[in-house]
């Protein structure tokens, strides 16, 4: 499953969705007003860098089914045990891979998902200090109520990330 990304504008979410689809969207947003855009990987948080220009993908790979060939560093002895596995190496990789996504994040990765986010766009918000300390000594309520005052598309994505939803069949909330 790919990365799904959000865009901000000012605190307000202008965009989500596939990379390229949020790509496109910010930059015909951007064409009707100026702003500084933020944009999140849903997964973990993390800010990330889009190029606005070309939202198309490029690079070796079978792009009609969303492959991107990529570089990866493995001792010898890696190689060796991925290269005894049915499949071979990257149907392991793949196989290892779902695994992990099936088993959804932790705790910890969906409250440092949330801590990123904030440190990101939330900086100047009432009580951002508090809400950050009652995110990490899991005061659920009290954390709760300090980001209350902020605005709904901040908190609707605040709660987005505290909810693991890889599979959402069994969403696992991290709380």
């Amino acid at each position: 499953m790919a990365s799904s990304y959000t865009a901000f504008l000012e605190g307000r979410q202008i965009a989500a969705g596939a990379r390229d689809d949020v790509a496109r969207s910010i930059k015909k947003q951007l064409f009707e007003q100026d702003g500084s855009v933020l944009v999140f990987e849903d997964g973990s948080g993390r800010i990330t860098d889009l190029d606005y220009r070309d939202a198309a993908p490029r690079g070796a790979g079978r792009p009609k089914l969303g492959v991107q060939a990529r570089e990866i560093t493995l001792l010898p002895r890696h190689w060796e045990w991925l290269s005894e596995q049915p499949g071979g190496a990257s149907a392991a990789l793949r196989r290892l891979i779902d695994e992990a996504r099936r088993k959804g994040r932790t705790e910890r990765e969906c409250r440092d998902a949330v801590y990123r986010f904030m440190q990101a766009a939330c900086g100047d918000m009432p009580g951002y200090e508090e809400a950050l300390r009652s995110l990490y000594s899991k005061r659920h309520e009290e954390f709760i109520a300090t980001v209350g005052q902020w605005p709904d598309d901040i908190r609707r994505y605040i709660s987005k990330l505290l909810t693991s939803a890889e599979d959402t069949k069994s969403a696992t909330t991290c709380e």
